[in-house]
């Protein structure tokens, strides 16, 4: 396996010999002097890891850091010093230092600060590769159908993808809504944040509110710890409510309040959470239908209705149901590594 590479920054020679005698049986060690010196080298070599002193001859080390991190965010940087000075540890991992260590340093604790970032830095990339394939995957010009139909649906989520405006999808049971929620996240700036799906009818009354908002330990009989609920959890991301129109009244007033007011409180808590979620729903009732019969409140069905997207089911979509076919026998190939 190819070792990590790693980078000493550090006017003191001896410094650096003690790094790299610790540090070498297990990765390959770059140094450096000076901040020049040191950039050049982590410009040629691109190291996975930085140690880099904060009092460098000439130069601040936290100057240095923010070079760093300005040219590549992904490769983690381990502060020096020689002193015990909070602030400065403050300020270095306020500028996205990974980690900070006091000189003389503790070789075990080295070991376990140096390891814990590289390994915190390969689940962050495994991440980013994950949500790449994602973004592929829900890509909204992946979605299958050449109708007339599938194309207006195709040209609104472009057009509203990257909004806040909340968006109410519509449709038959199996006609595709949570692939149109998935599109219209994983096509907005929001792509990277969290996409957290919610079926309101797949739970029962009685545990709805605390799955949505959370709860507060002892708020209720079973409530032995904290608990974040949904919505805290969808922060900077999209909210995707599937079978809006099951609701209860009581819930249906909650989530008014957090479409308006952008905050809510957990059951048995008093603290207000603000939240900055973008909310798609869908549903496969007539919503319009419960609003005149009193069992939807109207005000909610205009905040969540400011787009509505219907989406046909597939006998409505002529000349599609052979395009999925095709895809479908496809996937299952590549799936089974067989050929179709």
């Amino acid at each position: 396996m190819t070792k990590k590479r790693v980078l000493l920054i550090d006017d003191e020679a001896r410094v650096r010999t003690s790094l790299k005698m610790v540090l070498e049986p297990t990765y390959d060690i770059y140094q450096a002097a000076d901040a020049q010196e040191g950039l050049e080298v982590f410009r040629k070599e691109g190291p996975d890891l930085v140690l880099l002193d904060v009092i460098l001859p000439g130069t601040d080390g936290l100057a240095v850091l923010e070079t760093l991190r300005s040219e590549n965010k992904m490769t983690p940087v381990i502060m020096l010093t020689g002193t015990k000075s909070v602030k400065t540890a403050v300020d270095a991992m306020k500028l996205g230092a990974a980690d900070y260590l006091s000189k003389p340093f503790d070789v075990e604790e080295l070991r376990i600060v140096v390891n814990r970032a590289l390994t915190s830095q390969a689940l962050e990339r495994e991440v980013k590769q994950l949500r790449a394939q994602v973004v592929q995957r829900y890509a909204f010009h992946n979605l299958i159908g050449k109708s007339q139909s599938m194309q207006e649906i195709y040209a609104k989520i472009e057009q509203v993808a990257d909004s806040r405006t909340t968006v109410l999808i519509t449709g038959e049971s199996g006609t595709g809504k949570e692939l149109v929620a998935k599109a219209l996240h994983y096509n907005t700036s929001r792509r990277e944040r969290p996409f957290i799906a919610l079926n309101c009818a797949a739970l029962p009354e009685t545990l709805i509110e605390s799955e949505l908002f959370g709860h507060e330990k002892g708020s209720f009989t079973d409530a032995t710890a904290r608990r974040v609920g949904q919505f805290e959890l969808a922060n900077t991301g999209t909210m995707f409510l599937d079978e809006i129109g099951d609701l209860s009244a009581v819930t249906q007033a909650k989530l008014l309040r957090v479409l308006q007011e952008r905050e809510f409180s957990r059951i048995g808590g008093v603290q207000s959470i603000k939240v900055d979620v973008r909310i798609v729903a869908a549903t496969n009732k007539n919503l319009d239908e419960l609003v005149r019969k009193g069992l939807f409140r109207e005000d909610l069905y205009y905040r969540l209705a400011e787009i509505i997207i219907e989406i046909p089911p597939l006998r409505a979509r002529k000349g599609d149901a052979t395009l999925l076919a095709h895809s479908f026998v496809r996937r299952f190939a590549a799936d089974q590594r067989r050929s179709v």
